[in-house]
């Protein structure tokens, strides 16, 4: 069956909305899935404060790269912006049937590991990323597992 994408042009929440930069396609021969991606914005204003996308689907690279990514610029950071980001996904992940997602971030990343405590995620597992995966040639050795099952 062929993935389509949805209609989430513009994701509104209270504080931030989620504009859509792009969607990218699966690439089978890289084992990658669809992703979207959007620029996160505070509510009123088009002016991008940070980033965030979201893979739909399940593989193996999903467990070690996650199917959320996201940054915030640096003055915007400590109001729980990328959190607020992520429970706005939920829609999308929740329209493609997705039941739970793999969020990953490094250890030493407090603030990323607090983002995923905030939305209830739970770490399932510190594990060593594999020589073979990307992350491990772009110098990433090790990832904190969160599962955030999603009701």
């Amino acid at each position: 069956m062929e993935f389509k994408f949805l209609d989430f042009d513009v994701i509104k929440g209270e504080e931030i909305d989620l504009y859509l930069v792009k969607t990218v396609p699966g690439n089978k021969e890289k084992n990658w899935v669809p992703a979207y991606h959007f620029d996160i914005s505070l509510s009123g204003s088009p002016e991008p404060i940070g980033k965030i996308d979201i893979r739909i689907g399940y593989n193996e690279n999903l467990y070690y790269g996650g199917h959320i990514g996201y940054s915030v610029n640096e003055e915007y950071r400590g109001n729980h912006y990328a959190a607020k980001a992520v429970l706005l996904l939920r829609k999308v992940a929740h329209d493609h049937e997705l039941e739970k997602l793999v969020i990953t971030c490094n250890p030493d990343n407090i603030a990323s590991r607090k983002t995923c405590e905030y939305i209830g995620a739970n770490l399932i597992a510190i594990v060593d990323v594999p020589e073979f995966n990307d992350m491990y040639q772009r110098g990433e050795k090790e990832k904190c597992i969160y599962e955030w099952v999603l009701c």
